[in-house]
């Protein structure tokens, strides 16, 4: 492969660290408002440990092959987040949205680590490929979870607001 190619693939890489970056931010934020959702509090802060060591296999890939991490990119992607966390903290409904949301970006982090699995294989790059398929099996995990759970999660918030809690949002 060119070395056009094998840039486009770092800075995917890079790309992807920031995701992971700002997937922290955002879950470590939205994981302090869900006091009245224990069940997602408690899978939304254990995906957060699952996203650090992410973020560190991208930066251990990166560093492997000279490349690093990009300030800029990460730097931009935990502004995203606290643009999230600002809007999402106020709006009535966060615990919802917050899950719908959530199972959105988890799919966006796997189509992402499908791309760069794919391009890691083009690449001859097997470190970076195991490392990818290890984030996309928790990524998959997370995804399925919130699936499984969002049905629960609206039917708690609908349950308190009916019932007058003026907190129901979280």
């Amino acid at each position: 492969m060119s070395t056009e190619s094998r840039n486009e693939f770092y800075a995917w890489l890079r790309d992807a660290h920031a995701m992971e970056e700002q997937a922290v931010k955002t879950l470590e934020a939205q994981a302090e408002r869900l006091e009245h959702y224990p069940q997602m509090r408690t899978r939304i802060e254990q995906h957060v440990e699952e996203t650090r060591g992410q973020a560190r296999r991208l930066e251990t890939c990166l560093d492997g092959i000279d490349e690093g991490t990009s300030m800029w990119k990460d730097l931009g992607g935990k502004l995203a987040s606290m643009g999230q966390t600002i809007g999402g903290s106020m709006v009535s409904d966060e615990a919802v949205k917050g899950c719908v949301s959530s199972y959105a970006f988890e799919h966006f982090e796997i189509a992402n680590y499908r791309a760069l699995i794919a391009a890691a294989k083009a690449l001859g790059e097997q470190t970076v490929r195991d490392v990818c398929e290890q984030n996309l099996a928790e990524e998959l995990a997370m995804a399925q979870w919130l699936e499984e759970n969002l049905g629960d999660v609206t039917r708690t918030f609908l349950s308190r607001t009916e019932q007058g809690d003026s907190e129901a949002k979280r």
